[in-house]
């Protein structure tokens, strides 16, 4: 029996590697890159820092298609019922990926069988933050300010089970404290409301908030990172104020329907790791307050595996309950 030459094996085995993708932009149709979030959250503000730089690598139009709704399951469960064909990608997040189904009942999706991952895209903290006009001044301010008005200080958030809910949850659960929690359909309105003094505080992702922070209407208290981000330098951690091994950083990255060839999922990964090591990606999410991770897909299966137990936690100690 004759064997092809190595070079004819390296060229064929190059080909599988990208025919996929090519074949697919030959139909004409763009990728879709679904965020299950309103417009101008951290999901949406980094999806859309990736989605050009994917769209020259692949040579075709990455579309971010914004579709919010119960915590970012309604965006999650359209891009699980896909076509398993690499035109479909989840820009996945703590709350849909990690905490969802310790809420939601009947969860329309599996993180861990209706997707199969792509690519770590970035960590990023939570910032505790207060309205310009807030008499609070620090994080032992606020925590004190809490403990002396049990349930008539509020916090926003995104939705109920939304990274920012299950974030400042932990937070209550660590503080011992209470404070009512008002729900918004989205970061941005949530944010829109802390800025105009409805509500008293918001603990959300650095991109929705930062800035606003650096224009004087919000002012930071505390991050949720193990250390500080170079961002926002000044601002201490909730670790090194007093509750020490605190850590709720948000991560979010993208995820396929299960079924995505693997060399497609392949393709991906490595198109994403070098964009986000590219220097306007970088300097872009550095000034978001993200910090990139370019990784494995099987490192980011790993990270979801452990975080679903973690937040289940969160979620029964604060009886959070779905929309």
């Amino acid at each position: 029996m004759s064997t092809l030459p190595r070079r004819s094996v390296l060229l064929a085995a190059l080909a599988a590697s990208i025919w996929p993708l090519s074949a697919t932009a030959q139909t004409g149709r763009p990728t879709r890159l679904i965020v299950p979030f309103t417009p101008g959250g951290s999901t949406d503000i980094l999806a859309r820092a990736l989605a050009p730089k994917l769209a020259q690598a692949l040579g075709q139009n990455v579309v971010v298609d914004n579709r919010p709704g119960a915590g970012g399951s309604i965006g999650a469960t359209e891009a699980a019922r896909a076509e398993p064909d690499g035109q479909t990608l989840l820009m996945g997040h703590i709350g849909t990926l990690g905490v969802n189904p310790s809420i939601y009942p009947k969860l329309g999706y599996d993180p861990l069988r209706s997707f199969v991952p792509v690519a770590w895209v970035a960590r990023v903290p939570n910032v505790l933050v207060v309205p310009a006009s807030s008499p609070v001044k620090t994080f032992q301010e606020f925590i004190a300010l809490a403990k002396s008005k049990p349930g008539r200080l509020s916090y926003s958030s995104g939705g109920n089970g939304s990274a920012a809910h299950i974030t400042f949850e932990y937070l209550k659960l660590r503080t011992k404290t209470f404070l009512l929690h008002i729900p918004y359909r989205g970061s941005a309105p949530s944010v829109t409301d802390l800025i105009a003094g409805q509500v008293d505080a918001t603990f959300t992702g650095a991109p929705a908030v930062i800035a606003h922070i650096r224009s004087g209407r919000l002012r930071a208290l505390a991050v949720s990172s193990p250390e500080r981000i170079a961002a926002l330098p000044d601002v201490p951690t909730v670790a090194e104020s007093g509750y020490a091994g605190f850590e709720a950083d948000q991560w979010y990255g993208l995820v396929a329907p299960t079924g995505t060839p693997d060399a497609v999922v392949t393709r991906l990964n490595a198109e994403v790791n070098k964009a986000l090591a590219l220097p306007d990606v970088a300097k872009q999410l550095a000034g978001e307050g993200a910090v990139p991770m370019p990784t494995t897909p099987q490192a980011f299966g790993a990270l979801i595996a452990r975080e679903i137990p973690r937040w289940a936690e969160v979620v029964k100690a604060g009886n959070v309950k779905p929309d």
